[in-house]
């Protein structure tokens, strides 16, 4: 399953013995892409942020840039980060310097290699020039013993995990320290090259990924949307009919509506990043239209696909829309790479 929170976290801090450039930053990010990269989790593209502000005062920005393209280490002269680098250099005072990368990766599940927007994303910080820290998170539960609902999954254990050991262990030769594994959370104890086999005391909780990311990925979708009397459940105990939204190939999610109750809904696929939470909050702006105009949950599918889809939203992939046995399915479904 893919989460919106990180399921775990790493965290090396380096004090180098002289003062630091602040755009060494970029080039330990890349540096560490690189790592991942040759590990087999990360794929060649990914989207960096560049950011500096006061030392003595964190809401002062001094310089941003944000949507760079990744490249290679050294970087090409007069590319978008090498302008980046050489304006972060100019910037004169005490400064925190923040690099943060998300970064494209592969699930591996029997043989399949499947594309996964958000694996881990990596920040590095520069601070006053004398501090380097680099954090790493990952998304994913590809590379647990038992997956975040609690099922035993050894198989995708055994195709995933040693990959993430070898780029951990990578990592802390490049900056020559080990990392501080973050803390345990509702999903996984980290360690210093993984994650620790969780059926020796169990999970935390049975279904975390649904007793907790179902609810987290609900607010992160409405939390922009203004709010609204005309709006279907947004539960349902009854069956679901769906239709795929698809973009440029990828698909961002599923339209549901039940059969039998009146419930209607977007599941964004968390695999997808951000455009399946944006594609998802114009879905639901189109579900209240329809619920403004009383059509009713059993009905509102067959008026989507009649209405057509507008540019930058995805579009219905089905010519009629496909039954689900539960919303929990659906959600699973949504939740997968």
């Amino acid at each position: 399953m893919i989460t919106t929170d990180s399921i775990g976290d790493w965290l090396w801090e380096i004090a180098p013995r002289h003062e630091v450039k602040p755009s060494r930053a970029i080039d330990h990010a890349v540096a560490v892409w690189n790592i991942l990269a040759a590990a087999g989790v990360a794929i060649p593209v990914a989207e960096v942020s560049v950011g500096v502000r006061a030392g003595d005062d964190m809401r002062g920005v001094r310089f941003e840039a944000s949507g760079l393209p990744l490249e290679s280490v050294p970087l090409v002269p007069g590319s978008a980060l090498a302008s980046a680098a050489e304006q972060v250099d100019a910037v004169q005072g005490d400064t925190v310097v923040r690099v943060r990368m998300r970064c494209p990766g592969e699930w591996r599940e029997a043989g399949v290699r499947h594309r996964v927007e958000q694996l881990f994303t990596l920040q590095v910080d520069i601070w006053d020039r004398s501090l380097l820290t680099v954090l790493l998170e990952t998304y994913s539960d590809a590379w647990l013993t038992m997956d975040t609902r609690g099922r035993e999954q050894l198989a995708v254990h055994e195709e995933n995990a040693p990959r993430l050991e070898f780029a951990l262990t990578e990592i802390s030769k490049y900056f020559g320290c080990s990392p501080t594994p973050g803390d345990e959370n509702r999903y996984a104890i980290p360690t210093e090259t993984g994650f620790e086999d969780v059926r020796i005391e169990g999970p935390a909780y049975i279904d975390a990924w649904r007793t907790f990311e179902v609810l987290d990925r609900s607010r992160r979708l409405r939390s922009s949307l203004p709010d609204s009397e005309q709006e279907y459940s947004a539960t349902t105990e009854q069956p679901v009919r769906y239709y795929t939204v698809q973009e440029g190939g990828q698909v961002l999610g599923y339209v549901w509506a039940a059969q039998g109750d009146d419930a209607a809904g977007f599941e964004p696929r968390t695999a997808a990043g951000e455009p399946a939470f944006e594609a998802g909050r114009a879905w639901l702006l189109r579900l209240r239209q329809a619920r403004r105009q009383g059509i009713s949950a059993s009905q509102v599918l067959h008026w989507l696909n009649e209405q057509g889809t507008p540019a930058g939203i995805g579009h219905l992939v089905e010519d009629e829309p496909r039954n689900c046995p539960s919303l929990e399915e659906l959600e699973d479904l949504s939740g997968r790479w």
